[in-house]
Formats: structure tokens, C-alpha cells, sequence
């Protein structure tokens, strides 16, 4: 069997915006039944078919490493982030301090050596356009739990987030409870599948090189979870 080339996705948030169950119905195509909290880092992975009925089709596996997002894990879980090919950033549409916090997540993503950081030593002044410009590292961003957001706020939920629209990014919003919130041909669907191509062709199809951190990759499988100890 030849061999299938590889991106990693990194995907970030608040504890309890749903990143796993997010996870889950993009890798498996169905709601998770019972999540669990991730302590560390989980992964799994996906077949993508890379420009698909066009001549330039191939097939790549997406490796998506879901972080936990304790608090208590700041400082540790940096270890996860090399290499970078591209972010889903998420955040909870009935919480909108986890959408603020969106702006840190990025952060500490690209902050390889702490030269994001200001002089207060927080990422406060960090500027996502130029994180952007400068190293094109695709971003998507995505809210989670829309059934619950269309209870409590109307249309409200559905503008855009500040990072978002900082970034260039496309956003998402979705109810990860339902398939159907990413059943094909959907906006969502066609969103994330675009979004699977831009990290593919700018890791593969482009000159450039994305820049790595200075740490060793630790090795995947199709289902792997990783722990951080206190």
C-alpha cells in the first residue's frame, strides 16, 4: 500500500466548548455518545480526499489534536503544537467569554519561543493579522452547540467573531449533537472540506515551508490520547 501523506490540525478552546465531540463527528460522521474530558491531548484522524473530481485529487490523512483546555495545563501543553498545519479554534455560542479567550488560544499556539507575549508577559496586545501574514498558517473557526444558542439569543449568535474576521477565517456555527449539522453538500461541509484543502495545499503545494517548534514530535495513531502530569 503507498504511502499517505499527513497533516496535523491543531484544535483549541475553553474546557467544555465541545472540541471532542466536535472531533468526533468530523473523524466518524456521527454525534459522540458520552464525552469525556480531555486530560492532555487526543487524537484522531480522517481520511480527506484533496481536491475530489478534479484531476489533482489525492488522498492525505488529517490528524486532528484535540488539547485539552484546563487552565492547569498552560505551561505543559506546548509539547502538542509541533508541527502546525493548521487551527480550529472553538468556542461555545452560549458562552461568549470562551470566544474571547479565542484570541489567547492563538496565541499560545504560535507562541514557539514567548516572543508573542508582551511585557506584562500575557498576549493581551498579540495581533492575529499579523500572525496570519506572516506565516499563512490556515485558520477555521467554529461555535459549538447552536441548538442550544437558538434557545437563549435569536440570529445573535450567528455574526461573526471578532477573530474571525481579524484572520480572514471562515467560521462555522454547529450543533454537534446532530449529523446532519456537517451532512454533505451542507455550507459547513463545503466550508470544512475548503478549509482541509488550503491546509493540504500550503503544506504540500507551496514553496514554503511552515516554521516547526524546536521540540520533538511525539508519534500518532489512529486513535491515540496523550497525558500531562501535574
Amino acid at each position: 500500500m503507498a504511502s499517505v501523506d499527513k497533516v496535523r490540525i491543531i484544535v483549541v478552546g475553553d474546557s467544555g466548548v465541545g472540541k471532542s465531540s466536535l472531533v468526533h463527528l468530523i473523524c466518524h460522521n456521527q454525534p459522540i455518545s458520552n464525552p469525556s474530558w480531555t486530560v492532555g491531548c487526543s487524537v484522531e484522524v480522517k481520511l480527506h480526499e484533496y481536491k475530489e473530481g478534479t484531476q489533482h485529487q489525492k488522498t492525505y490523512f488529517i490528524e486532528f489534536w484535540d488539547i485539552g483546555g484546563s487552565s492547569s495545563h498552560r505551561n505543559t501543553r506546548s509539547v502538542f503544537y509541533s508541527p502546525t498545519h493548521g487551527i480550529i479554534l472553538v468556542h461555545d455560542l452560549t458562552n461568549r467569554k470562551s470566544q474571547l479567550n479565542l484570541h489567547k488560544w492563538l496565541a499560545e499556539v504560535v507562541n514557539r519561543e514567548g516572543n508573542c507575549k508582551n511585557r506584562h508577559g500575557n498576549f493581551d496586545d498579540f495581533d492575529p493579522e499579523q500572525f496570519v501574514g506572516a506565516t499563512q498558517v490556515p485558520i477555521l473557526v467554529i461555535g459549538t452547540k447552536l441548538d442550544l444558542a437558538e434557545k437563549v439569543r435569536s440570529h445573535a449568535h450567528r455574526r461573526s467573531s471578532a477573530i474571525a474576521e481579524e484572520c480572514g477565517a471562515d467560521e462555522i456555527f454547529l450543533d454537534c449533537l446532530q449529523t446532519r449539522s456537517l451532512a454533505a453538500g451542507s455550507s459547513s461541509a463545503v466550508k470544512l472540506s475548503r478549509f482541509f484543502d488550503k491546509v493540504i495545499e500550503r503544506r504540500y503545494h507551496t514553496q514554503r515551508e511552515f516554521p516547526d517548534l524546536r521540540r520533538p514530535v511525539l508519534p500518532t495513531s489512529l486513535s491515540s490520547k496523550y497525558y500531562i502530569s501535574d
